[in-house]
């Protein structure tokens, strides 16, 4: 385990050494491969005076409520259109055409709507959730509906009864795996909707900001401050459904 742990470090030191080496060989190069201290540097000012933090709270509850609204509005007409044929023939084609346009692609039309707040991002990041639950939602039941076809007409249960007691607890892997891929398309969009319509807090918008001073350690420091809370919170939802579907294949 530990070996693995060590391997695993062993490609990001590669790219720090090279990155500082870079950094070194000329002023244009100090520019363009800001000099690690000098990240360290921004790294401490942002703590130091609570602007990283700020940020990164107003990406992550906007990260949290896209998602959340769009894992509720994504199970239920995914669960429509698997148990509905009417229902899949009638949403299935327009679906299927709006979820072809890029999510950013989106952010004009939406910013025209609703102007560059707090509710054009939510929107925008509701959607990017929205896609990958109604999809997974829509395979998971139709395909334990055709498992457990036979047992819910044995047992004579009704629609109702056999949505709760047999398709959902079975889809539950396939939903969580949904979940999974809604977040990463939820946290992605939710700082590109910040680079966007940079108004208000996030970690999109300092990056703006630090674009317009020039400040190549500051957008550095987000652009870590990304991937690594992007990683941390896969983790997190991997770690919790393995534990919540214990017994299940989770994804």
């Amino acid at each position: 385990m530990k070996l693995n742990a060590l391997r695993g470090l062993l490609l990001p030191l590669l790219l720090l050494a090279a990155w500082e080496y870079a950094s070194r060989q000329s002023t244009a190069g100090a520019y363009a491969f800001v000099p690690l201290a000098q990240v360290g540097a921004a790294l401490a000012e942002l703590l130091g005076n609570g602007e990283l933090l700020v940020n990164l709270w107003a990406s992550l509850l906007r990260t949290c409520i896209g998602l959340a609204v769009g894992i509720v509005a994504g199970t239920a007409l995914g669960a429509l259109m698997a148990l509905s044929g009417l229902a899949n023939r009638l949403i299935a084609p327009l679906f299927h055409a709006l979820r072809q346009v890029p999510m950013l692609g989106w952010i004009p039309l939406i910013a025209l709507w609703l102007g560059n707040g707090e509710s054009a991002k939510l929107l925008i990041v509701s959607l990017a959730a929205l896609y990958p639950m109604v999809l997974n939602t829509f395979e998971s039941l139709r395909q334990v509906e055709g498992q457990h076809r036979e047992a819910a007409r044995v047992l004579m249960l009704s629609r109702s009864q056999q949505l709760r007691l047999i398709l959902l607890p079975a889809a539950l892997p396939g939903i969580a795996a949904g979940v999974l891929q809604a977040l990463a398309f939820a946290w992605v969009t939710a700082v590109g909707s910040e680079l966007f319509l940079a108004s208000g807090a996030g970690l999109g918008s300092l990056m703006m900001n630090a674009e317009a001073g020039a400040r190549m350690e500051i957008i550095l420091v987000c652009v870590l401050c990304i991937g690594l809370c992007g990683y941390v919170m896969s983790w997190l939802c991997t770690l919790l459904a393995r534990r919540l579907l214990r017994g299940h294949p989770t994804p």
